[in-house]
């Protein structure tokens, strides 16, 4: 605790030194962003000053034109068609921004210049027409030039009008108003003529807009291609009777992102500079401290690792040493009873007891390895979950029977048939049931129920087993430690149960692979409640079909003379197959390794023998060697039936067999009926 809280401090004190200096950083370079925007917007600022003159400039030109012809009306002149055709053409600018010449007696158009394709002007009234009314009242009671637009013409085209009111005196010499001087302005030439692209090459976005009277809305008047405006900076152009508005901002903002990285990371790399110094500083300190804590947790992680295998050594020994010594000590009672044969069947039974327990412990030991090697792995298929539980019943009949134990299965599902590794799933049940078996008293009760709940995920069930028993139970302070390899509250001397302690490991890592929890409730004396539960996927209907309408297993047939070639070299395992199929029926002939298995094959004719028997490790050729060459053969030979009879007994060496082009794999000690049940299959597929 005491090394954490000093790490913790360690990580505090330089996460704040890391803070303290950033913030110093940031402040720094803070100062100098603003000093760098403030010289930007200085230049973007002059920049659009000189956007907004090219515009004052532009239309104070054309109103020069407006008032020449202004002023003629106002002295009193009257301007024929043809007067006013030629004034026009000798102010028409160059560019012919000015598209139009108007005069609108009363805010009507009376006269216009060129009149060819204009026609559609003539008779228009600037007071009543909805896009123009505003700016001519306007422009008619301030008597100020004003202008409207950008919007399209009548005549055709997007322009901007020009509104530059005329006032004349009558007899009493009172200013009356007579109309309007109007100039159409063409309004692509008009903003190209501002050469406002010179604003995008060098490096700005902008815009320029204006507030529309008729619609009372801020409208466009013109702007770039890619308008991206964020913290622009605006400038007001005063227009005629109006005020347009210049925004500006640069294309990668006022600082570009590139330099605000390389900021940021000056004042990140500055602020862990100083906090990585200021942490080797306390960590060499720390590490000083702790250089004596670490040797006395080496000194007993040692201590524990010691305990932990002798205990390991102690547990083996006693559990091996326990069915070995009744096997030795029961087979020379056998020798000496030979000829008492009740004597001698009970000292069988004790022998094959105490071997197979002896078995069980060494397969729970390599399971255990399997799953801690993380090589263990799910074969799911489906399965009927009402069949699986009857057989469970059926094994542990015999036991429940001669305990005269109360035993009951109650099962509460909705979908008999599921998906799941059917050989695991059993594994774990009969684990846990078996374990309520054999700690339950005689007269005692065993119940299993399972019951289905609904799963949040689609297509899924969950399982709910509980397993429940009166038997002798478990203390308090061991139900932490029921799940550690090799640990029993009790030992088999004392509780008078065989046991190696490993069944309830084997079922919590299986539980995990499934993606399940398991829990375990107990009481000294009164018994133990187990409650597990499992996800499995619904099986679909294609699956249940295919599960219900598999073929029934053939009938045994007796195969007397069938010939067997065994590839063995351990002559006892040999002795001990030969035997046991010769009394089956079988003619059996064996073959010491690979090499000769083959050789064999070879001389004799293609139907000579019915099955091979192939162990694996053999000298000269082993099994998976000998079993490719037979596969390559020409003829019936190459497809003889091939069962691997091995010690190699786990998944992958199974998968191995097969890859080698054997048709079965037998672990060794085999079960003669498991045997038997194969080679029939085989040679009756064969036949």
């Amino acid at each position: 605790m005491e090394r954490k809280t000093n790490r913790k401090t360690i990580k505090l004190r330089t996460a704040l030194v890391f803070c303290v200096t950033f913030v110093v950083a940031v402040i720094f370079v803070s100062i100098l962003i603003q000093n760098q925007i403030k010289e930007e917007k200085l230049k973007a600022a002059y920049t659009a000053e000189s956007t907004v003159n090219r515009i004052e400039s532009q239309l104070d030109q054309y109103l020069v034109a407006s008032d020449f012809l202004k002023n003629i009306v106002e002295n009193g002149n009257t301007l024929d068609d043809q007067t006013y055709s030629s004034l026009c053409k000798l102010l028409q600018d160059d560019a012919h921004v000015v598209e139009a010449f108007e005069l609108a007696k009363d805010g009507k158009v009376s006269q216009v210049y060129p009149l060819e394709e204009n026609e559609e002007a003539i008779g228009l009234d600037m007071f009543t027409h909805p896009e123009r009314k505003k700016e001519a009242n306007l422009a008619k009671e301030s008597g100020q030039y004003t202008i409207a637009g950008p919007f399209e013409l009548v005549q055709g085209g997007t322009g901007a009008l020009l509104f530059d009111p005329v006032y004349t005196k009558d007899s009493n010499g009172n200013k009356q108003f007579w109309g309007f001087s109007l100039l159409v302005l063409n309004w692509d030439k008009f903003v190209e003529k501002l050469n406002l692209d010179s604003l995008e090459t060098a490096g700005y976005n902008y815009q320029i807009w204006k507030h529309n009277m008729s619609t009372d809305e801020d409208v466009a008047i013109t702007q770039c291609s890619n308008v991206n405006l964020q913290f622009a900076l605006e400038v007001a152009c005063d227009v005629p009777n109006d005020t347009w508005y210049v925004e500006i901002s640069p294309h990668n903002g006022w600082i570009s992102s590139l330099i605000l990285c390389g900021y940021f990371f000056f004042a990140s790399a500055l602020a862990a500079l100083v906090s990585f110094g200021y942490w080797q500083f306390e960590q060499q300190r720390y590490k000083d401290r702790i250089y004596a804590h670490k040797i006395e947790k080496t000194a007993e992680k040692a201590r524990l690792a010691n305990e932990a295998k002798t205990r390991f050594l102690f547990n083996m020994s006693h559990d091996i040493r326990t069915p070995m010594n009744a096997i030795i000590g029961f087979s020379e009672l056998l020798e000496e009873h030979l000829d008492e044969r009740e004597k001698a069947a009970n000292y069988i039974q004790k022998i094959r007891a105490s071997s197979e327990f002896l078995l069980a412990l060494i397969n729970d030991m390599l399971e255990m390895a399997r799953i801690e090697s993380g090589k263990a792995t799910l074969n799911p298929a489906p399965i009927n979950c009402r069949k699986l539980m009857k057989s469970l019943e059926a094994v542990f009949e015999p036991a429940t029977t001669k305990k005269q134990l109360e035993y009951s299965c109650a099962l509460s599902i909705n979908h008999d048939y599921i998906i799941c590794d059917e050989t695991k799933v059993r594994e774990i049940i009969l684990n846990i049931l078996g374990n309520s078996v054999k700690y339950t008293p005689d007269g005692g009760k065993v119940s299993l129920t399972v019951t289905e709940l609904p799963s949040a995920k689609k297509g899924y069930v969950s399982a709910r087993i509980v397993i429940e028993d009166t038997g002798i139970g478990m203390s308090q302070e061991y139900l932490p430690h029921i799940f550690e390899e090799f640990t029993r509250e009790r030992t088999s001397t004392e509780s008078k149960v065989v046991g190696a302690g490993l069944g309830l490991p084997i079922v919590k890592a299986l539980i995990e692979l499934m993606e399940g929890t398991i829990q375990v409730e107990s009481e000294l004396g009164k018994g133990t409640r187990t409650t597990i539960e499992l996800p499995f996927p619904i099986a679909t209907e294609e699956q249940i079909a295919s599960l219900q309408h598999q073929p029934a297993e053939a009938e045994k047939t007796a195969f007397i003379s069938r010939r067997i070639l065994l590839a063995e070299d351990n002559d006892l395992n040999a002795e001990i197959v030969i035997t046991l199929l010769e009394e089956h029926g079988f003619q059996v002939e064996r073959a010491e390794d690979g090499q000769i298995c083959i050789n064999m094959l070879k001389t004799k004719p293609a139907d000579y023998y019915d099955l091979i028997l192939m162990d694996v490790q053999m000298p000269n050729k082993n099994g998976y060697e000998a079993s490719r060459i037979i596969r390559e053969m020409t003829g019936p030979k190459s497809r003889i039936p091939i069962i691997a009879m091995t010690a190699n007994a786990f998944d992958e060496d199974k998968k191995k067999a097969m890859g080698a082009g054997m048709n079965a794999h037998i672990a060794k000690p085999f079960d003669i009926q498991i045997l038997l049940d194969t080679m029939e299959q085989l040679i009756s597929k064969k036949v």
